[in-house]
């Protein structure tokens, strides 16, 4: 019987996206993304439950990310769940789960988008997000800068 590992996300951003680089180059963005859920209670009250996600982008998309989005940006998130097992100073197993996103889309209106970094302005062209589209192994050199949503890459072996 086949399985599936599939998660989609739309939530805030809690923080700036964390970029790093691997030693041969290779962008990795992380950040923590918040969902909220509201319901009324038997009592009639409203309640509400914010859930965190720590997600893990790799490559281009990860760059768009890290050049993009901001604490408090509204975007969608598409990928997998995985969890990965570490041991603390002690020696103790630990635990962590995340998700590793294979696709982002930013949601945010261009009224709605939070503040960005000087260094980050974008101009008009950049602006206007373009058609989702995957590709199963991405290759660096079909990208055109100008456009950064025009193709959403899956991760190498995730």
């Amino acid at each position: 019987m086949a399985s599936l590992n599939k998660v989609q996300i739309i939530g805030r951003l809690g923080n700036d996206v964390d970029m790093r680089y691997t030693p041969s180059g290779s962008a990795v963005a992380n950040m923590s993304v918040a969902t909220s859920e509201k319901w009324k209670d038997q009592n009639g009250q409203n309640q509400e439950r914010t859930t965190w996600h720590n997600i893990t982008m790799f490559g281009k998309v990860a760059e768009v990310a890290g050049q993009y989005l901001v604490k408090g940006s509204l975007a969608y998130f598409e990928g997998k769940i995985v969890t990965e097992k570490y041991q603390d100073q002690q020696g103790n197993d630990k635990y962590t789960t995340k998700i590793y996103a294979s696709t982002m889309q930013m949601l945010d209106s261009r009224q709605d988008q939070p503040q960005q970094r000087a260094d980050q302005q974008q101009s008009p062209q950049q602006q206007r997000p373009q058609q989702n589209q995957q590709a199963a192994a991405p290759d660096y050199n079909e990208f055109d800068d100008d456009i950064p949503f025009a193709k959403h890459h899956s991760i190498n072996g995730v």
